[in-house]
């Protein structure tokens, strides 16, 4: 499939099939994410994997998130802020969560290559997070990612094709 297809077929899938995601299944997503592109190739993203159903109870016993959308495995996705690069020589901007949303772009579509489905959840308490799966002060977490395969049922989003027109986006600046 080329490119612009697989980004296309891409939605934020919100019910899954109760069938575990196989370890080589599993490790080739990860994989991607291990390849994205860094700043200064730093390489700051740590992924917390939870594939349990007893991993992803605490999501709402903390009131992490209501939006793990009972999926097979959530990915944490977050950076170290002890080794992300920051733009010190201008503005000291983060880079880590740049880099860390690069890499779950990388696993959203690796996802959608190999059958499964994806929805980046930004809607989450990360302090309820950081108590329930005592993640360390270095890493700053940016994403959950819940992940399975599709409900046979599922669909996208009615707004999901609905695009603004390219010269809305894109201007032509010449010199």
């Amino acid at each position: 499939m080329d490119f612009l297809s697989l980004a296309n077929e891409r939605y934020s899938m919100r019910k899954f099939d109760s069938r575990p995601v196989e370890p080589e299944v599993l490790n080739q997503i990860l994989e991607s994410a291990r390849i994205a592109p860094t700043a200064t190739n730093a390489q700051p993203v740590r992924i917390l994997v939870l594939d349990s159903p007893e991993l992803i109870a605490p999501m709402d016993e903390y009131k992490v998130t209501r939006y793990h959308f009972h999926a097979p495995v959530v990915l944490m996705v977050c950076y170290d802020k002890t080794v992300s690069w920051k733009r010190v020589r201008f503005d000291g901007k983060e880079m880590g969560e740049v880099d860390a949303s690069i890499a779950t772009t990388h696993m959203m579509l690796a996802a959608t290559s190999l059958g499964l489905g994806t929805t980046w959840v930004a809607a989450f308490n990360p302090e309820a997070a950081r108590e329930a799966y005592q993640v360390p002060e270095n890493l700053e977490i940016v994403a959950l990612l819940p992940l399975g395969y599709p409900a046979a049922d599922v669909e996208p989003a009615p707004k999901h094709f609905e695009r603004e027109p390219m010269e809305h986006m894109v201007s032509w600046h010449h010199f």
